[in-house]
């Protein structure tokens, strides 16, 4: 296939793909928008720093349970109505949390909004990679691509509407939803599917698969990693909500430039093991450092935005390695992951914040650090499983690349 054709595989693409894209944008605003309102939410609601880490808890919680059951609803109800049901899940729930009057009741209405966001995220992925051009390589870098956008962009919107009031976020999110459901509603059209029902169980024995579960026990510890940095921060950064929004707008560009562009570009010359071995180990360094200089708001912020260009290379390799890992169908595959990284990310905001209080700001960071070593030790102990994730078909690799390398020129 020419370079020329393969840019057109990347990116023109048919109008739904479009459309799931924009949506998974905005569903990813929504894991960094409430980040620069921390701080305002805990001192508006008399929260404690634990209590407001539970914003982030309860949602990824309930994203990582409910993603056991994703791929059994959508085989039943099709991709379409399982997307819709979860834009207006999150629509629901957002409103409900721009309407509280106390943190327990946010806490709960996340939670609700981790269940739309289990339903939307997981079908996402599966509809991206199955409606997309250019096989699932092109379509991992579209969906890394929205989910480097809409990280980027929800921290700094959230700083913007968290100027005015804590509530402002929530209704952004909202707004903007509500927009989301209607292209999805308007645009995901195609062929009628030829729907194959999941076993509840499916997901279970998924993980049974060894490739899969290293796969999925190594995104669970580097998680932690990444969300002490994306949720933990704010405190020890002392911003107001701009300040954190800019810190994370930041984060989430460099996330989101080497999401799209260096990951292809690094896979043309090394294994997928290869790269994630190498960027784990420097991750941990970067959460070391960050915790050294935890005292000095710049290198803070230095270590953030570092966080974020190493984050982005890790998700693109990790998404593809568990797309290709198994012969399983990908939305078992995606569910059975998701439910185990998530439950990770569920863990590492409350745990920052009470070593933070039992020790002091550095702890987390250490903590973290400690964290991404032991996935780093999953994939190089279990990198015999794995063979199946570096054995690609190289000349697609090479044409993803390839068709990036030629669209930013």
């Amino acid at each position: 296939m020419s370079g020329h054709s393969g840019s057109s595989t990347i990116w023109r693409q048919p109008a739904q793909v479009w459309a799931v894209a924009f949506a998974s944008v905005v569903a990813f605003m929504g894991i960094g928008l409430v980040d620069p309102i921390l701080p305002a939410i805990a001192d508006s609601l008399q929260a404690t720093p634990v209590e407001t880490e539970m914003l982030f808890t309860s949602y990824l919680l309930v994203t990582g349970l409910a993603m056991l059951v994703t791929s059994w609803i959508s085989s039943r109800i099709g991709a379409k109505a399982t997307l819709l049901i979860g834009l207006a899940l999150i629509v629901v729930f957002a409103l409900m949390c721009a309407l509280s009057g106390s943190v327990d009741a946010i806490i709960g209405f996340r939670a609700g909004w981790g269940l739309g966001n289990a339903l939307f995220i997981s079908t996402a992925l599966a509809t991206i990679v199955g409606a997309a051009s250019g096989g699932s390589s092109a379509a991992i870098v579209l969906y890394e691509a929205a989910l480097g956008i809409g990280i980027a962009i929800g921290p700094l919107l959230g700083g913007l509407l968290g100027e005015v009031s804590w509530r402002g976020p929530f209704f952004g999110v909202v707004a903007l939803m509500a927009i989301a459901f209607v292209a999805v509603l308007v645009l995901l059209r195609g062929p009628r599917e030829e729907r194959r029902p999941v076993a509840l169980s499916a997901p279970f024995r998924a993980l049974r698969q060894p490739a899969l579960a290293i796969l999925a026990v190594t995104a669970l510890f580097y998680n932690i990693g990444f969300f002490t940095l994306l949720a933990f921060s704010p405190f020890p950064l002392g911003f107001g909500a701009m300040g954190i929004g800019f810190t994370f707008f930041g984060w989430g560009v460099a996330l989101a430039i080497t999401s799209v562009w260096v990951a292809p570009l690094l896979l043309r010359f090394f294994r997928r093991t290869t790269v994630m071995l190498v960027i784990l180990p420097l991750l941990a360094v970067d959460l070391v450092a960050g915790g050294l200089l935890v005292a000095t708001p710049a290198a803070l912020v230095a270590s953030i935005v570092v966080g974020g260009l190493l984050l982005g290379v890790m998700n693109t390799v990790l998404t593809e390695a568990v797309m290709e890992a198994t012969d399983l169908p990908r939305s078992v595959a995606s569910s059975a992951y998701s439910a185990v990284r998530f439950l990770g990310g569920a863990v590492a905001p409350p745990l920052a914040a009470l070593l933070w209080h039992a020790f002091n700001a550095t702890v987390p960071y250490f903590v973290a650090a400690a964290a991404v070593l032991i996935a780093t030790a999953t994939i190089a102990l279990g990198r015999g499983s794995l063979g199946r994730i570096d054995v690609r078909e190289a000349d697609a690799a090479e044409e993803a690349a390839a068709v990036l390398v030629g669209d930013a020129t």
